[in-house]
């Protein structure tokens, strides 16, 4: 008897795969801060490098988002946030099905001890404020795997 998997060469099954395949959704990265203005800039930012974004304006909207989009892929966070502060909100995306997300932490103010509990919930990153961009982004393009 014929083996079937003889009838087409590795360069038509890789052609075939390509057509076939589904293409995987486009990740988004959430950022998250209740000041406007900031959440704005950074995604004007990466959008402007070809990162697709969508916004909350505080821990609530973005445990809302990230239950019901599951494209988000990585979420930035400020800390200081009213009501509820950026460590809380990482605490409860680590107590649920999304506690894998990558996480990177932006924040104006901090101070060691707040620093080293952020990084103690497996963030990727906590930069200070004013963010170096270059930098980033680059964290962006690697967690994302668009390096």
């Amino acid at each position: 008897m014929v083996e079937h998997d003889d009838i087409l060469s590795d360069a038509e099954r890789e052609a075939l795969a390509g057509v076939t395949a589904p293409m995987a959704p486009k990740p988004v990265v959430l950022v998250v801060d209740d000041n406007k203005v900031n959440s704005e800039a950074l995604s004007l930012y990466l959008k402007s490098r070809g990162i697709e974004c969508m916004q909350a304006d505080g821990a609530q909207e973005a445990m809302f988002k990230l239950h019901y989009e599951p494209r988000i892929s990585l979420m930035i966070t400020d800390l200081r946030m009213q009501p509820e502060d950026g460590l809380e909100l990482i605490r409860q995306i680590r107590e649920t099905e999304r506690a894998a997300l990558s996480i990177i932490v932006v924040s104006g103010d901090t101070d060691v001890k707040e620093a080293v509990d952020v990084m103690h919930l497996g963030v990727v990153d906590f930069l200070l404020k004013p963010v170096d961009l270059g930098k980033l982004l680059q964290l962006v393009k690697k967690e994302l795997k668009l390096e």
